[in-house]
C-alpha cells in the first residue's frame, strides 16, 4: 500500500452525500478505522457478513427492499464474489458501488502480491468501472462512481489503494 492519508470521516461524509442506507462489508484491519467511523454514524447501517462472498446477494436483497447499499470487502474477497458479481449484480443490472480494499497495491509496478495484481484485469473481464482513491485528494471520485453505477445501472468499484487513517 501507499501512503496517502485516507480519513474515515470524510470518506462517510461523501457516503452520507450519496444517501447510502447500508455499508455490507467483512471487517478487517485495514478497514478498522473506516469500521469504528461507520458504527458511529447513525443514518448508515453496518451489516457484517461472515464471508466477502455473501456482501452482493446481500446488498442486492437491500436494493430490492428499496435501499441505497454500498459493499466494503478486499480484492481477495472479490474474487471470492465472482459468482454474485456476475449472475446477480451484472445480471439484474444493480446499481452497486463496491469498496474494495487493494491490498497489495504499490502504484508503482512491483507488485509481487498477485492480489493487487490481477484485480484491475478481473474488473476488466466483467466490465466493471473502477476508480482509485489513494488520498482525501481523490474523494471526488466517490461521487463520480456513484453517478456511473446509476447511469449504467451496473456495479462501479471504488478501488482503495491505501489503509484509513486512525482519526
Amino acid at each position: 500500500m501507499i501512503t496517502g492519508i485516507l480519513n474515515p470521516a470524510r470518506v462517510v461524509e461523501q457516503l452520507v452525500k450519496q444517501r447510502v442506507t447500508h455499508m455490507v462489508t467483512l471487517p478487517d484491519s485495514e478497514t478498522r478505522h473506516m469500521y469504528d467511523r461507520l458504527i458511529a454514524e447513525p443514518t448508515i447501517h453496518v451489516i457484517p457478513v461472515s464471508r466477502e462472498g455473501e456482501a452482493i446477494p446481500v446488498a442486492a436483497g437491500l436494493w430490492i427492499a428499496g435501499q441505497r447499499p454500498v459493499i466494503s470487502i478486499q480484492n481477495a474477497g472479490l474474487f471470492e464474489s465472482g459468482d454474485a458479481l456476475r449472475g446477480l449484480a451484472i445480471g439484474i443490472d444493480l446499481p452497486l458501488v463496491m469498496f474494495i480494499g487493494y491490498r497489495g497495491y504499490t502504484r508503482h509496478g512491483d507488485t509481487p502480491d498477485s492480489a493487487a495484481r490481477i484485480l484491475e484485469p478481473y474488473l476488466h473481464l466483467w466490465g466493471v468501472d473502477y476508480f482509485t482513491v489513494e488520498s482525501d485528494a481523490d474523494l471526488d471520485r466517490v461521487p463520480m462512481a456513484f453517478e456511473r453505477a446509476e447511469r449504467r445501472s451496473q456495479p462501479v468499484a471504488v478501488l482503495i489503494g491505501t489503509e484509513y487513517a486512525k482519526e
